[in-house]
């Protein structure tokens, strides 16, 4: 096993670990044990926002959005503040 050291922790951090210790009865040491290893052993996502959006709300369904044919050719934006727009 290692040994950790942290410093400059927040005094209302320390009091809400020793609250949460005192809770769970056990030592603050194996509070901050039990901390990491919760944060630390949970799958990462692989995937990105987009993705993880996607996932969230795919239960709910989705649309289908009729789109219009294009009729007019691109053109180059005009930030003249006089031309006709």
């Amino acid at each position: 096993m290692s040994t950790l050291t942290i410093r400059n922790v927040e005094p209302v951090i320390k009091d809400k670990l020793r609250l949460a210790a005192a809770a769970h009865g056990r030592s603050m040491e194996e509070e901050v044990r039990s901390i990491l290893r919760a944060a630390l052993t949970q799958p990462a996502a692989p995937r990105g926002l987009g993705s993880r959006i996607h996932a969230r709300f795919a239960a709910l369904g989705g649309i289908d959005l009729a789109l219009p044919e294009r009729s007019d050719l691109p053109r180059a934006a005009s930030f003249d503040e006089n031309a006709s727009q």
